[in-house]
């Protein structure tokens, strides 16, 4: 048996017997705005020793960067520690000079951001970027710098690092940037190492060969290692122990197996609660944690929880709740979880109400289990039929010369009810967004049919072609991205209304107001622009355009993956009720098979260009038919330290093939356990409701699915 990480009581004893290695006391870190200071971080205490990890979860703004930030001396503008310390072996951080400061950043302390991209520079080659630290802080000779470049390269697990080290950042994958940014941050062997949301956006199978690298990394370097991150499955998976922040405070830190199994805090079993795995479990509806975390402007008199807690007793609001050591489990509650009770009372799925008529939308036609296979598909809505997509790739240059054909989409079909969602899953490049795009209407096909009500789009052009995105919208991923910055809301929402001429002037804004309800916005966002909202806010500001015109299908591209896990249930459960209420139908877009799975009627799972699985979004997830599927399954962080992975666990190295050259026949062949001879002719799909495309698929025993854990 392949167990999940745990530690050992004895060597967990032995890493907290030893000095720390980082030591915040009392940290308070302000900053100031226009209009007043925020108290981002209200008197932060711990501790982080060599050899171990720390994972700092909450939601975002509740002070997890800010920590890292302050402990780096990287504050934005108007950030200062106003009080506390900040101890590195023993040397305090606060009281040193900016200069002293700068050095331990580049020998003692590295970090890893969460955007490689934005954090790399676009003008200087990877190897310049890596060598930078050694140059100026050991002083090393450009050959030296880059042998020690190409080793750190190397030991990160770097495919090609001779190769990367000429190259530049927009040259590579998602995944090879973070495996940059590690090397960057380690080059120079630090002591402490800060991960700040290093998987973020990535792919579950890469996000799994990132996590691991560090913890092996940590263990050979004896490092400590602050994990920052929303995802609680990778919390539980790789980290020793766990602190909580709500609102610029640690409300609970404990061992990562105490907390998981006895969570003390209201706020920690809400976040737990709000995760996909419990509600597919409970077959009910996401939890999700009422209002917003405090601006904090002004320090909160008391519990900064209790306008959210539904156990908010009245000295709540007065008192400042004290920590409280119980077993090593700290807490600052005033009415802590007791063993004894449930989770949390669940969320009542109550949505908004659809009153508009606008666009005279035709009742949504409810498609009953009854129906065959063939006769849904005859109804369907949506009909993709042998679709491909090819671009042409080129070198960089002046003089552009042709490499090649990128393979994005090939063949690939399937089908979407009225009032259903279709989930297309699979790593990143797989194609998923492309074809996305492609069903949009936002670019051409190369070959196949994309039909809407019967209308094959790909053969229309001109005002016609423009009368396809009131039937189709696209929900991006970065919804900040989407949006003109320089336009306030109400232009963002009217734009489309006004760009397909429906309504008037005061229809439009009667419109706006009721989808801006819809979507639970209050009425004074019309006036303010992007800049001014969170995450959580731009994507129901992101839904609430897509709603203008009231499309039948709307494509949503990683809507939810940027979002913490209270912030995702809010806007997951809204698209679930809009859709109820509405009957438009989704083509949903995510690397998250548990996100996937509770958003989703069907799945179909996408692997260079092709669908290689597809059928019932539970049966594909609980018996996976194609290795690949499993393999995704199986890079799934579960949100609990002692599940266990099965003997068939399905371990998926390195990246994808490129797509200007992909394998003959199964496309997955180089990376199967399974592959034979036979796989390099072309597998097709074949089944009934449940579609595999492979010559060797897993019989029920062998495929074990286990997002929805007992």
């Amino acid at each position: 048996m392949e167990h999940l990480r745990t530690v050992p009581s004895t060597v967990q004893a032995e890493r907290e017997a030893t000095a720390p290695l980082l030591r915040l006391e009392g940290l308070r870190t302000h900053i100031d705005v226009r209009g007043g200071t925020v108290h981002a971080l209200g008197g932060i205490d711990l501790t982080v020793n060599s050899g171990q990890t720390i994972g700092i979860v909450g939601e975002s703004g509740c002070g997890k960067t800010m920590t890292a930030l302050s402990v780096m001396g990287l504050l934005p503008h108007g950030g200062y520690v106003a009080d506390g310390k900040i101890l590195l072996d023993g040397v305090d951080l606060v009281a040193e000079s900016r200069a002293d400061v700068r050095r331990l950043r580049g020998t003692k302390i590295g970090m890893i951001f969460q955007d490689p991209l934005t954090s790399l520079n676009p003008t200087m080659t990877i190897g310049k970027q890596v060598a930078e630290p050694l140059r100026v802080h050991q002083k090393l000779s450009k050959k030296e710098a880059r042998e020690r470049c190409l080793e750190t390269l190397t030991r990160v697990g770097m495919p090609r690092p001779d190769s990367v080290l000429d190259s530049y950042p927009h040259q590579l994958s998602g995944g090879m940037r973070q495996r940059v940014m590690i090397a960057m941050a380690l080059v120079c062997q630090p002591r402490l190492l800060i991960a700040d949301e290093p998987t973020t956006a990535l792919d579950v199978t890469t996000q799994r060969q990132i996590l691991e690298l560090i913890d092996d990394l940590r263990d050979e370097y004896q490092m400590g290692v602050i994990l920052i991150t929303h995802d609680l499955g990778v919390v539980a998976s790789h980290t020793d122990r766990v602190a909580v922040m709500y609102a610029g405070k640690v409300i609970e830190e404990a061992h990562t197996r105490e907390l998981f199994a006895h969570p003390r805090h209201r706020y920690t079993t809400s976040l737990l609660a709000a995760l996909p795995e419990r509600a597919l479990r409970d077959e009910t509806h996401l939890f999700s944690i009422p209002g917003t975390p405090p601006t904090l402007r002004v320090e909160p008199p008391g519990c900064r929880f209790v306008e959210r807690c539904p156990w908010a007793r009245e000295a709540c609001a007065s008192t400042i709740p004290q920590q409280q050591m119980r077993d090593g489990h700290l807490v600052a509650c005033l009415n802590p979880r007791l063993d004894t009770e449930n989770d949390v009372p669940r969320d009542s799925g109550a949505g908004s109400t659809h009153v508009s008529n606008f666009g005279h939308r035709e009742e949504a036609r409810k498609i009953d289990g009854s129906e065959s296979a063939e006769e849904q598909e005859a109804h369907a809505l949506l009909h993709v039929e042998a679709v491909s997509k090819e671009y042409t790739a080129t070198s960089s240059g002046t003089l552009r010369r042709k490499l090649g054909t990128v393979s994005a989409v090939d063949r690939v079909s399937f089908h979407l009810e009225r009032g259903k969602t279709y989930g297309l899953v699979g790593e990143s490049g797989c194609g998923k967004s492309t074809i996305g795009r492609l069903i949009a209407g936002l670019e051409p096909t190369s070959g196949g049919t994309v039909s809407i009500g019967g209308t094959d789009i790909t053969t229309l052009s001109g005002r016609r072609k423009r009368l396809v995105h009131r039937d189709v919208q696209m929900m991006f991923q970065d919804s900040y991205a989407a949006m003109d910055p320089r336009m306030r809301i109400d232009e963002i929402l009217g734009e489309p209304l006004r760009i397909q001429g429906v309504g008037t002037r005061e229809e439009i804004a009667e419109r706006i107001e009721t989808i801006l309800a819809q979507v639970g916005l209050p009425p004074d966002t019309l006036d303010r622009y992007p800049h001014e909202f969170s995450g959580g806010q731009l994507q129901r500001i992101g839904l609430a355009r897509s709603l203008a015109l009231e499309p039948d299908i709307i494509v949503a591209d990683e809507p939810v993956s940027a979002l913490d896990v209270s912030v995702q249930a809010q806007v997951l459960n809204l698209m679930k009720d809009l859709q109820a209420e509405m009957g438009m139908s989704y083509v949903f877009i995510s690397h998250d098979l548990a996100v996937v799975q509770y958003m989703a009627d069907r799945i179909g799972v996408m692997y260079l260009g092709r669908i290689v699985e597809e059928g019932p979004a539970h049966e594909v997830v609980a018996n996976p038919l194609h290795p690949y599927t499993q393999a995704l399954i199986d890079a799934i962080p579960v949100p609990d330290p002692d599940a266990v992975r099965e003997d068939s666990t399905i371990r998926l190295q390195g990246e994808p093939p490129s797509a200007i050259n992909p394998p003959e026949g199964c496309r997955f062949r180089p990376r199967c356990p399974f592959a034979t001879e036979q796989c390099k002719i072309q597998p097709v799909l074949q089944g009934e409701s449940h579609q595999v495309a492979c010559h060797y698929p897993l019989t029920k025993k062998e495929g074990a699915g286990r997002l929805v854990s007992s």
